[in-house]
């Protein structure tokens, strides 16, 4: 197999000048780690500062990419994210926000314009992996544009890259590395293909009734208790389980936040986060905002998601469901 050959020059915009990268967090050590990747990856520094100077307010002109590390946002640090998220979807500029798992229902709420990505408590090599994310998706940023196939194999690589990352994190802690955390690593799984769209593959016929939610939720802890006789990436599939996770929900009438969704993906948050972004995307999932408080939101199928569910159990039956 031919190596796909990718031709990087410094990334620059339609005038040729570096990208300009504002980044906000607390602790020396973490923005010096955060400020030397940037720089390395051929991007402007513009503001490097603590998360305070972000909250303060001020009138600033922020970079095309702007990081921030926001662990534990309180009200004042969601309703600039808030602003920050409404700010980068109407200038188009890119946001990366590192959180932690208590926080990501705020932070997830608050975002709900320019598509961030969001990490979770993420290791210094996932934070790299963002970058190479945001740098592959910006056009008119390379000597030579990206073709679909070669964006692609980009991105794949990228999920290699993090799986490898987070191996080599369990073996170095001793040693001093990169490693942030004992956990799993951000792009460990295959994405759903770029392009793909839900209603085009389901069809538009009166649609049966969704299964009994207590045989969904046998199906899923049958799923679940595979993890204690097997290594549980053996068995990885977020898509599936969180589809499962979303159908007895809907059958329920209860709502999901994306935190509960994330822990029924059975994935790491960061990688969960990416899945469900997909799935939006391709028409799967919807995001809904909390009437009562629109800083929360939920994670809900879509209608054509629902039929498709409804088809697939109808069509294996009652008896082969609980092997689903």
């Amino acid at each position: 197999m031919q190596q796909s050959d990718f031709a990087y020059e410094l990334a620059a915009d339609s005038a040729g000048l570096p990208l300009a990268v504002s980044i906000f967090a607390d602790g020396d050590a973490l923005r010096a780690d955060m400020e030397e990747d940037v720089r390395s990856a051929g991007l402007n520094v513009r503001e490097c500062g603590d998360l305070s100077q972000l909250l303060a307010g001020d009138a600033r002109a922020l970079g095309e990419l702007v990081l921030v590390d926001c662990p534990h946002p309180d009200a004042a640090a969601m309703a600039t994210l808030s602003r920050l998220d409404s700010r980068s979807a109407r200038s188009g500029a890119r946001l990366v926000i590192s959180t932690t798992l208590d926080a990501l229902d705020a932070v997830f709420g608050c975002c709900a314009q320019s598509a961030p990505q969001i990490l979770i408590e993420p290791l210094r090599a996932e934070r790299v992996i963002a970058l190479g994310r945001v740098l592959a998706g910006i056009p008119k940023m390379r000597l030579r544009e990206l073709s679909e196939d070669d964006r692609l194999t980009l991105l794949r690589l990228t999920e290699q890259v993090g799986h490898i990352a987070e191996r080599l994190d369990k073996l170095d802690k001793a040693n001093g590395g990169w490693g942030q955390k004992a956990g799993g690593g951000a792009f460990r799984f295959e994405s759903p293909k770029e392009g793909y769209r839900a209603e085009d593959k389901l069809i538009r016929k009166p649609r049966p009734p969704l299964p009994d939610a207590r045989l969904v939720r046998e199906i899923i802890a049958r799923r679940k208790a595979r993890a204690e006789y097997f290594d549980p990436e053996l068995f990885a599939d977020p898509a599936w389980d969180m589809l499962l996770d979303l159908t007895a929900a809907r059958v329920e009438h209860q709502r999901v936040s994306v935190t509960s969704l994330c822990i029924a993906s059975g994935v790491p948050p960061t990688t969960a986060l990416r899945w469900i972004g997909q799935m939006v995307d391709s028409g799967l999932f919807l995001r809904v905002e909390d009437d009562a408080d629109r800083r929360r939101a939920f994670i809900e199928l879509s209608d054509s998601a629902a039929d498709a569910m409804a088809r697939y159990f109808a069509e294996i039956g009652t008896e082969a469901m609980a092997l689903a």
